[in-house]
């Protein structure tokens, strides 16, 4: 028997048939889908004793991935903007970071984890300072996510001078290594802020744990120039001269990438994710991704930190690669909707080394899964799954959000939250930075 049946209207599995089930259900044993199929079927099999999570005009479908967030940044949710990348960083967001403390980055990932629960968000990947306190946010809103503490060549608020990073790392990674929900990985912030000495030390500690090694890269054209300047080269051919260009780095951005660098990135088996929001608002670019689609590079959609979104809506991202693609190509027929919701979904656990673990709907898979409500204006009539949630659906249509089997937010009520507890922590930790920020 099952311990819940999530019912729908329709059940986009994203399967590797492509099932799209009418008048379908899911049912949970544990952490894990037993059964995806017609109504009928799953409530005759499993049905009994079962609690029943049902929406009439609901659609069930996997959770939303966001590939690449710095989600404790909500604390820092429009304290600098309208500036470019560079400007923003070493200006506003590296002073800022330098006052974190473990309690600000706490409360700022519980009220991420929220955000992102309440907008369709099952799974995240994060790059932050004291992730130690992220992992715990996480723990606590019970979603999924690969986390890894920021690593660079200053001293740290968190773990001190830089070389303790890769130490800390290490017990991150044996802290939570059988964890279930949480993966550690290591996370060199970008090849300007890391030596080439620390980024071969990063890439030896991923391997050594196989884990996955996650970097900033090619970001905008200063970051390029700044890499040529110094070594003589553009990031990624820099990375493929140490060595550290493989098949367990994730990429984040890619934005400046010529042919040449496409194809490395595709032959060295390297996973990118791109941030479409957070590039147009900084001005770094359009990251090309129709050509690495092209050339078998698979891509994940991000939104970034919501300091240089400024929100964590895969959503609102889904609509908006779609868009900006066929605009900078000129080309209506690109970045389909289909292809979109893929790196949302399937394709965004598979660039953060989940596949077989989440993506899918499908018995053996993690019961990670959200419901959208159909009945609402904007969404009928009803003809195209993968349309309507790419270019009609916002997060707030996100009605049920379930992971590893556990209801955390049904009818919009989060049910491992408090929003009225976060809201007012978060109340004193803006206070103290906006205080920090004027001195």
């Amino acid at each position: 028997m099952a311990d819940l049946i999530v019912k729908g209207e329709v059940v986009l599995t994203m399967d590797d048939q492509g099932r799209i089930i009418d008048h379908g259900a899911v049912a949970i044993k544990g952490s894990l889908l037993v059964a995806v199929g017609p109504m009928d079927e799953v409530l005759a099999e499993h049905g009994e004793g079962a609690r029943i999570l049902e929406t009439p005009k609901g659609l069930v479908m996997p959770g939303l991935v966001n590939a690449h967030t710095h989600v404790s940044m909500t604390c820092m949710r429009g304290l600098a903007d309208d500036l470019p990348l560079m400007t923003w960083l070493n200006e506003h967001i590296f002073p800022a970071e330098a006052k974190l403390n473990g309690e600000m980055v706490y409360w700022g990932a519980l009220l991420g984890c929220a955000e992102m629960i309440m907008s369709g968000t099952t799974c995240f990947c994060d790059m932050y300072l004291f992730e130690q306190e992220v992992a715990r946010a996480v723990d606590r809103a019970g979603m999924r996510a690969v986390l890894g503490e920021v690593l660079y060549d200053f001293p740290s608020p968190n773990y001190g001078p830089p070389q303790e990073g890769l130490k800390f790392t290490e017990r991150l990674i044996e802290e939570y290594r059988g964890h279930g929900l949480i993966d550690i990985a290591v996370e060199p912030h970008a090849l300007y802020t890391c030596s080439p000495e620390l980024l071969i030390a990063c890439r030896d500690l991923a391997l050594k744990h196989r884990a996955p090694l996650v970097t900033h890269l090619s970001e905008n054209r200063d970051e390029v120039n700044t890499i040529r300047e110094r070594y003589g080269t553009t990031p990624v051919r820099h990375l493929e001269n140490l060595g550290v260009l493989s098949s367990n780095l994730i990429a984040d951005h890619c934005v400046v990438l010529d042919d040449e660098e496409i194809g490395l990135l595709a032959q060295r088996g390297v996973r990118v994710v791109t941030n479409p929001e957070s590039n147009m608002k900084l001005a770094s670019g359009v990251a090309p991704v129709v050509k690495l689609l092209a050339a078998g590079v698979p891509v994940a959609l991000g939104t970034d930190g919501p300091a240089s979104n400024n929100n964590l809506d895969i959503f609102g991202e889904m609509d908006t690669a779609a868009k900006l693609h066929k605009v900078i190509n000129l080309d209506p027929t690109v970045m389909k909707a289909e292809t979109v919701l893929h790196m949302a979904t399937r394709g965004g656990a598979e660039v953060l080394g989940l596949t077989g673990r989440t993506g899918f709907l499908a018995p053996g898979q993690a019961a990670d899964l959200i419901v959208v409500d159909l009945d609402q204006p904007h969404l009928t009539p009803f003809y195209n799954p993968a349309s309507h949630l790419v270019y009609a659906a916002g997060g707030r249509d996100v009605v049920h959000s379930v992971v590893g089997g556990k209801i955390l937010m049904e009818n919009r009520c989060l049910t491992t939250l408090d929003l009225a507890e976060i809201y007012g922590r978060l109340a004193r930790i803006a206070g103290v930075m906006a205080e920090n920020m004027s001195r």
